[in-house]
């Protein structure tokens, strides 16, 4: 398999299709949201990674500052800009109630979503999938993006709604908070 990765060093979905370079989806980088697992660009832990490579796929604790006056929900997305396709793969999607400001770890378990966590289907599936990157492939940034929306996202069809829809469908924006976490598997 890292021949593979090598193979496709240079295959790349980019930045310009993550949710933080949408147009709905600006606006101000007012919040700050951190972990207590890593800190921005430094490398996750193995608990974080998928199953399949050697983790537990649990996702990380996250603590952000309580969005503006008038923030009706959260829009919560992990994707993986590095991945070899044509548009970042979304390793979590998940709409948060108002009033939180933190996650514990493993809060955004397809099984046992935590207490005002909606998840939303994913390119992997419902729920936090950990990084997986194909071996040899080099680092892959994982980017957590919160997004502090004044109308909440929501409808019948939300749940079975492909997460780039919902996307579109999301704004507007009040603020914004982004924490970028490494893996690579040698």
């Amino acid at each position: 398999m890292a021949v593979l990765g090598k193979l496709l060093k240079n295959k790349r979905a980019g930045e310009t299709e993550l949710a933080w370079n949408a147009p709905n989806l600006a606006g101000p980088d007012t919040l700050t949201m951190t972990s207590p697992d890593f800190a921005h660009e430094t490398t996750m832990p193995t608990i974080h990674v998928g199953k399949w490579y050697g983790g537990q796929d649990l996702s990380p604790a996250l603590v952000w500052d309580g969005g503006p006056d008038g923030t009706a929900q959260y829009l919560l997305m992990v994707e993986d800009p590095d991945v070899p396709m044509s548009r970042p793969a979304i390793h979590c999607a998940a709409l948060l109630d108002s009033t939180l400001t933190a996650l514990p770890q493993g809060a955004l378990a397809g099984a046992s979503p935590g207490r005002g966590v909606q998840l939303l289907r994913s390119t992997i599936g419902r729920g936090y999938h950990g990084p997986g990157p194909i071996k040899g492939h080099g680092p892959h940034r994982y980017v957590f993006e919160l997004f502090a929306l004044s109308t909440p996202l929501s409808g019948p069809d939300l749940a079975s709604a492909k997460t780039r829809t919902a996307i579109a469908a999301a704004g507007p924006v009040l603020a914004r908070a982004r924490l970028d976490g490494i893996y690579e598997r040698r």
